[in-house]
């Protein structure tokens, strides 16, 4: 499988593109940096340097040419303002997207975050505000197309060892999970096309993944 990953050089992707690369497939990881090529080439990936801000949808799609999926974990990042959680993670989400259809690949997983179905309580800082509301923004973006989406909202992001074990449903409740396991859960739904459709709350938990993976499948 050839899988293109929106934020290439991000904590989750890394271990991804691992992953990935050591069950056979081939992760290309768009990145907007130059330097940090050699980063995501040592974890398996091929590096492609592509900044999301300022990239035209053609371009886009032609490092999307023959892939089997797409996979958005890009994010703005910490001491990024509220500008740029809109460009960023709703408008590069969007645009990943769009190349996704122009390239002619279905499948999509949107790497977005829990807490984003109501709206930011009273006295939310500014920043993480405008962050839920981009990231409800590209599951609304996302959730009109036709494409094999699915959505993953995972709880708050550890850098713990992997458990192997989750809970991952529509209703998760509140929790961490470890980057690991996200991309593990990221890796095992690319071979589940029965979530297809479906928005999943992922936290740390009893299950082993791919129990838990082909439960959630619709």
């Amino acid at each position: 499988m050839r899988v293109v990953i929106a934020g290439g050089h991000g904590k989750i992707a890394l271990l991804l593109h691992r992953r990935l690369t050591e069950r056979g497939d081939t992760p290309l990881g768009l990145i907007r940096n130059p330097a940090q090529a050699q980063t995501v080439r040592a974890a398996g990936a091929t590096p492609v340097v592509c900044d999301l801000e300022h990239t035209a949808v053609a371009d886009l799609a032609t490092h999307l040419t023959d892939a089997d999926a797409a996979i958005f974990a890009a994010g703005a990042g910490p001491g990024s303002g509220a500008a740029r959680k809109d460009t960023v993670d709703r408008a590069a989400a969007a645009l990943l997207a769009d190349a996704a259809t122009r390239a002619g690949v279905r499948r999509y997983l949107l790497v977005s975050s829990m807490g984003v179905d109501d709206p930011p309580a009273a006295g939310t800082d500014d920043v993480w505000a405008a962050y839920l509301r981009a990231k409800r923004a590209a599951e609304d973006d996302l959730r009109d197309r036709d494409l094999d989406w699915t959505v993953l909202r995972p709880g708050r992001l550890t850098d713990d060892p992997p458990t192997a074990a989750v809970t991952l449903t529509r209703h998760a409740g509140h929790g961490a999970i470890s980057r690991a396991d996200v991309a593990h859960v990221l890796a095992a739904l690319l071979d589940e096309p029965r979530t297809t459709g479906a928005t999943l709350e992922l936290v740390a938990g009893p299950t082993p993944i791919t129990d838990a993976v082909r439960a959630a499948a619709t």
